[in-house]
């Protein structure tokens, strides 16, 4: 009873208080710092988007892998602070952070796979947002990009979801101007030279009414020989994206000269032939 009324009450609660000022000294500052670092990397990629032309999704992604790092080294060093109060040696700290760290990296290397590639799809600006791309089996547009999966709508409306570690190769239509390609099959018994003509006359005023298109449309000739008609080939070069408008705006174009014009675009017949000697019958599959 003695040892407990004789105990320095005082120098403790003094002491303890001291510690419990340090620990919020440190929140605060590790609140304050926090703000003013994620202040510093937004006004910094507001500006690398204005100067560098950098796209939004390119420069968002960036900025938030920017703002975790500075969130988990800020932590670290709030956690080596705390230990520091509390005279624990940061090696101590150093150590097992590592030893989790290794073992983190023999029970997630999938994850690290994923977030070392995202980072370099970012770093050379394979993909960006909106962006129309074929990776492996799936078309469709991008839109996110991330550190561990990337973001894929295809044209049927589904999202996919792509882990970074499987994309190994990267198609992207979306970098410069797009190609409009369009065939139309004319009856051997046409005129090929006359259907030319028309063709090409068409896609002179598609050419003048339609601002998208920056080279042709160009009719380059016979492409193949079908088994009912010549294939005729039209060949375009639009803007990024344009490339199936135009498509449709030619083959409306060409159908409804070709029906001005008497050309014949052929469809699948079958004649019919009755044993009996009656004259053959043709009839027309649509």
């Amino acid at each position: 009873m003695l040892d407990i009324l004789s105990f320095n009450w005082e120098a403790l609660l003094i002491k303890v208080g001291i510690i419990v000022l340090k620990i919020i000294g440190i929140f605060i500052a590790f609140i304050i710092v926090k703000k003013i670092g994620n202040k510093v990397i937004d006004r910094t990629f507001t500006r690398l988007q204005e100067k560098q032309n950098v796209s939004i999704g390119r420069a968002h992604t960036l900025q938030k892998l920017m703002e975790n790092v500075l969130s988990y080294t800020l932590i670290f060093i709030f956690v080596a602070s705390l230990f520091s109060i509390f005279n624990i040696s940061v090696a101590s700290l150093i150590a097992g952070a590592g030893i989790v760290g290794l073992a983190i990296g023999f029970g997630a290397q999938g994850l690290v796979s994923d977030v070392v590639t995202g980072f370099f799809l970012l770093l050379e600006k394979q993909i960006d947002v909106n962006d129309y791309v074929t990776i492996g089996a799936i078309d469709g547009v991008v839109e996110a990009v991330g550190l561990r999966t990337t973001q894929i709508r295809g044209f049927d409306g589904t999202l996919h979801y792509i882990p970074n570690r499987d994309i190994t190769s990267v198609s992207n239509h979306s970098r410069g101007n797009m190609r409009a390609l369009v065939d139309i099959g004319i009856a051997y018994g046409e005129d090929i030279d006359k259907a030319i003509t028309v063709m090409q006359e068409v896609c002179d005023q598609i050419a003048a009414d339609n601002p998208v298109i920056v080279e042709g449309p160009n009719v380059i000739g016979v492409q193949a020989l079908g088994a009912s008609d010549v294939v005729l080939r039209v060949i375009a070069k639009t803007e990024n994206g344009e490339h199936w408008g135009v498509e449709r705006q030619l083959r409306k174009a060409i159908k409804e000269a070709f029906d001005a014009n008497g050309i014949e675009i052929p469809f699948p017949h079958q004649v019919t032939i009755h044993r009996n000697g009656e004259n053959p019958e043709k009839m027309v599959q649509s």
